[in-house]
């Protein structure tokens, strides 16, 4: 956690003096009203006058009153600091889990960086915010009611100091059982939130097969390990509380016991006894103060360590320094191999082929056999294991990864959608397009005529992936997502799966016409998704088994062959 502080501005620090200087008033303060109440005791016991007894009274009111209008100006300084910090921290966090290659994402799961972005650094939050308030005022207010007190009574002085040895051994003996269990009970809030957000995810498939017994089981069982750690922490820190004010009450009657005996043999006046068992409290309220800091520190040092060990990864994926090629829309595989880390078997041997400017290539294959994990080396989602591969003829680890990306268009896999509108959506492959750029993009992408029958057209919410609209009407708006970019290169992850076969024709033709200047690699299943490409390369068990045009692999390609004849008939690819 303390590496952390580093996101504290020099201004934060100037606060923080100020914060200082208010908590050393409000201290001093609070260390004149004992003096003042022995004053009151005198003169009641020794017959003063009711004027007298007032102006002591309203001096302690004062002193009050500047006593909690420092305590407000701590409270929201202190307030000021710690958002400020959480807000820079959570900043952080979130651009260096942007900056994650695929590899790194794999290293901490989805569930557990959610967690690391909310609840750890609301722990640390909150534990600045009461650090600025308790532990600059605590130990002052202890140090100087100590001084006071060992000024008036050395008998009584002793009681206090047994008094604050039993209170250290007693939070010392609890905190020693309870810190190991503040890491455990994050990673189970880590899986907790994995296995909530699973359900949530995986609903559909969750009531088709009646499984929400087995979901309730699994949630259950996390659920009640979190739940034991829980009340075990609880249980520990509701034994200091009762110690605590055991303690205390101990010490109030052992003053008032030991103070009436020295009273009695004239070695104490009854208004330095007042005195004493006002410090002597103060005393045990600033150490009751550290005990309620000490019940969130462990808490927040294991939260800043989980933080701190997302900001210290280094990402695998460095930047470069490149952003402009001679050439434009080539791409190159030279001696291409990969395996995925922690793996020892390659998932693409040695792929070598070139793509020239306005060529659409196409990867077909089985299942497993390596096409989406190709493609996903040209933006770099992963760095090839042995070869190179080379865009616009420059090695894509030399690019600066923006303008590596501003060449592409990247429409993948699993289509998601951002929650807002159409246009929106759209934009975001370029927010500075026109609405023009918009409509046409969505009528290249065979998405016009079904947006413009939603409601409010373009202007129509889309839920959080996009929930609210079907496979197919998701699929056309983040094809239209990259068309709207115009960029170099179109990268197309088996994009077309969810279409029937005459939106799957006209949307090929338009694509051809508006893109016809861009490189297109496409990743298909459907023969005739593919037949129309410059070239089609087929893989098997991560290996380059054939390359050529439809009618060459037809005739030289048995694995092809197969794929052809297993979706079409001999006249459909004739």
């Amino acid at each position: 956690m303390i590496k952390l502080l580093k996101y504290l501005r020099a201004k934060d620090w100037i606060i923080i003096l100020f914060i200082l200087g208010f908590v050393v008033g409000q201290v001093m303060l609070d260390l004149e009203l004992p003096d003042y109440m022995g004053s009151i005791v005198n003169l009641i016991q020794y017959g003063g006058t009711l004027n007298e007894i007032l102006i002591q009274g309203l001096k302690m009111l004062g002193i009050v009153a500047g006593s909690i209008a420092c305590t407000l100006i701590v409270a929201y300084l202190a307030a000021r600091v710690a958002a400020g910090f959480a807000k820079r921290v959570r900043k952080a966090l979130f651009s260096k889990i942007n900056s994650f290659s695929m590899e790194e994402m794999e290293m901490f799961s989805t569930a557990s960086l959610m967690t690391r972005t909310t609840n750890d650094i609301t722990q640390i939050q909150q534990v600045v915010t009461m650090f600025l308030r308790m532990a600059l005022s605590a130990p002052i207010m202890a140090i100087g009611a100590i001084l006071k007190i060992v000024n008036k009574s050395t008998t009584l002085s002793w009681v206090t100091a047994i008094a604050i040895v039993l209170l250290l051994v007693l939070l010392i003996t609890i905190f020693s059982f309870v810190s190991p269990k503040f890491k455990k009970m994050q990673k189970l809030t880590d899986k907790i939130n994995g296995v909530t957000r699973e359900n949530l995810t995986g609903i559909k498939v969750v009531r088709a097969y009646n499984a929400e017994k087995l979901q309730e089981e699994k949630f259950d069982k996390v659920n009640v390990a979190l739940t034991k750690t829980d009340l075990f922490i609880n249980r520990m820190f509701s034994i200091m509380m009762p110690g605590m004010q055991l303690i205390m009450n101990a010490l109030s009657l052992s003053i008032i016991w030991i103070g009436g005996y020295l009273i009695s043999n004239g070695s104490l006046d009854l208004a330095n006894l007042t005195i004493f068992t006002q410090y002597s409290m103060q005393v045990l309220i600033s150490f009751l103060m550290l005990s309620i800091l000490f019940i969130m520190i462990p808490r927040a040092f294991v939260s800043g360590n989980r933080i701190y060990e997302v900001l210290s990864t280094r990402n695998k994926i460095s930047n470069g320094s490149i952003t402009n090629s001679t050439e434009t829309g080539t791409i190159q595989f030279k001696n291409v191999s990969f395996k995925y880390p922690d793996s020892d078997d390659y998932v693409l041997k040695n792929i070598n082929f070139s793509v020239n400017k306005g060529e659409t290539v196409a990867f077909i294959g089985s299942t497993g056999s390596g096409k989406s994990t190709l493609i996903n080396l040209v933006p770099r989602f992963y760095d090839v294991t042995e070869g190179e591969v080379l865009v616009d003829g420059i090695n894509v680890k030399e690019y600066d990864l923006r303008s590596l990306y501003k060449k592409l268009g990247y429409v993948p896999q699993k289509s998601f959608l951002f929650s807002g509108t159409v246009e929106e959506n759209i934009k975001y492959g370029d927010e500075n397009a026109s609405n023009e750029q918009v409509n046409l993009a969505l009528k290249t992408a065979q998405a016009l005529p079904f947006v413009e029958k939603l409601e409010n057209g373009l202007n129509y919410q889309i839920s959080q992936g996009g929930k609210n609209v079907s496979g197919g009407q998701r699929q056309r708006l983040c094809i239209a997502r990259a068309v709207v970019r115009k960029p170099e290169i179109f990268v197309f992850d088996d994009s077309f799966s969810a279409l029937d076969y005459k939106t799957d024709k006209a949307l090929r033709k338009a694509l051809k016409k508006e893109t016809s200047g861009s490189t297109c690699l496409i990743v298909a299943q459907r023969i005739g998704t593919i037949m129309d490409a410059n070239k089609i390369i087929v893989l098997d068990k991560g290996e380059m088994v054939g390359m050529g045009t439809h009618k060459e692999l037809m005739e030289n390609c048995k694995i092809y062959q197969e794929i052809a004849y297993s979706q079409l008939s001999k006249e459909e690819l004739a």
